[in-house]
């Protein structure tokens, strides 16, 4: 009988009482701004990994040295450098370079992540153009085009099969690392989460409950990556 009191005590008082959890559930609204502001960040920083990675990896593929000097001081800084800094450095100075401009700070999150993953972005579409034979660039070239040209019409569009499931998986990494953004009272579903917590004391659930919003946002991206490796495999 002891350990049944016990036990109901624990439903009643402990870190993962149930009150904690009804106090929860009733305030999952903020949360559920939080998860959007997430989805917002991690949508947009991935359009500006995407683009940045594409014009990185290009022009570490290219004739000219400077150009492929350039792409590779801008891979091995932000590949080097913690994402925390980072967003540190941007939270920061951009203040200092224009103080007359009012600079949200989801934007300096998409920034952040976008510039972050936009080096790894970058390595995969390097990886995936030098997969394709170099005598079609050459082809592509005595055709009459011009190095862009050839990258966006021959080279690029063939290279896409092979960098899709690492660009998923880096999607998946980019949601997962918008998290830093709470540092700087960014609203996303960490910082949301964190300073519910922190004002009611309800500490387990709200984190049990946060970790499952970013599971059920990187899972299927995780499986499309599965599946889209074994596709490339031909398996």
């Amino acid at each position: 009988m002891s350990g049944l009191f016990q036990n109901i005590g624990f439903l009643q008082q402990g870190p993962f009482s149930i009150p904690r959890w009804e106090a929860l559930f009733s305030h999952l609204d903020v949360l559920g701004q939080g998860a959007l502001v997430t989805l917002l960040v991690a949508s947009l920083g991935l359009a500006l990994a995407l683009a940045l990675g594409t014009v990185i990896g290009v022009m570490s593929t290219s004739h000219w040295k400077i150009l492929r000097g350039i792409a590779r001081v801008y891979v091995e800084f932000f590949q080097n450098t913690p994402l925390l800094i980072q967003v540190f450095m941007l939270y920061n100075a951009l203040p200092m370079l224009y103080p007359q401009v009012m600079i949200p700070v989801i934007v300096i999150g998409i920034m952040g992540v976008g510039m972050y993953h936009g080096a790894y972005i970058g390595e995969v579409v390097r990886a995936g153009i030098q997969s394709i034979g170099r005598g079609q660039l050459e082809a592509a070239l005595a055709q009459g085009f011009s190095y862009v040209g050839a990258m966006r019409y021959i080279i690029i569009p063939q290279a896409m099969r092979i960098v899709l499931p690492p660009l998923t998986n880096q999607a998946v990494n980019l949601i997962k690392n918008t998290s830093v953004i709470a540092i700087i009272a960014g609203g996303d579903l960490m910082y949301a989460g964190d300073s519910f917590a922190g004002r009611y004391g309800h500490y387990g659930p709200t984190y049990i409950v946060v970790g499952l919003g970013y599971f059920l946002m990187c899972f299927p991206l995780a499986v499309l990556t599965r599946r889209l490796e074994d596709r490339t495999k031909g398996v």
